[in-house]
C-alpha cells in the first residue's frame, strides 16, 4: 500500500504498485507450473541410412594363375591357390576381373609342364579381359663357393 503522509493537501499523482506486483508473482508462479506440462515439439523420426552390406574381405590384389601337372598327361590350374576346372577358368577369370581396374595376372608353372599347357593358360587369361601377363620363375638363388679345402 502506499501512503501520503504529509500535511499538505495537494493531491499526489502517485500509482499504488502493490496490487500489480502480486498479479505478477502469481502469473509466474502459474508460469512455472505450466512450462513443465507443454510439449517440446514433435516427435520427428529421422530417415536411417541404409544398411550396408559387408561384401566381405577385398580381393587379393595379386593374381597367381597356377599350372601344375596333374599326372602323366593331365593339367591342374588353381588361382591364387583355389583350385578351378579348366572349362571354368575363363569364367572365372572374368568374374575376377570384371571390377578391376588392373588386369594383370601372374602365371606360375611346373618345370616338368609342356609349353603348350601354359600358353592356353596364358589365352584364356587374354581372352577374359586380362591385359598384362607376368611369368613367375623359381627364385634363383647365388651359388655358394666352394671353400678351398686345406
Amino acid at each position: 500500500m502506499s501512503m501520503n503522509v504529509g500535511g499538505s493537501r495537494d493531491m499526489s499523482a502517485e500509482m499504488n504498485v502493490t496490487p500489480l506486483i502480486d498479479v505478477l508473482l502469481v502469473l509466474i508462479i502459474i508460469f512455472m507450473i505450466i512450462t513443465p506440462l507443454t510439449p517440446h515439439g514433435e516427435e520427428a523420426r529421422l530417415p536411417q541410412p541404409a544398411e550396408k552390406h559387408d561384401p566381405g574381405p577385398p580381393p587379393p590384389s595379386t593374381v597367381v594363375l597356377q599350372v601344375m601337372q596333374d599326372g602323366e598327361f593331365g593339367v591342374r590350374v588353381k588361382i591364387n591357390e583355389e583350385s578351378v576346372e579348366w572349362k571354368d577358368l575363363r569364367a572365372r577369370l572374368v568374374d575376377i576381373y570384371k571390377l578391376r581396374a588392373e588386369k594383370i595376372i601372374f602365371v606360375k608353372a611346373d618345370n616338368a609342364l609342356d609349353w603348350q599347357k601354359v600358353a592356353e593358360a596364358i589365352c584364356e587369361a587374354r581372352l577374359a579381359g586380362v591385359d598384362q601377363v607376368a611369368l613367375m620363375t623359381e627364385e634363383q638363388r647365388p651359388e655358394m663357393p666352394l671353400m678351398a679345402s686345406r
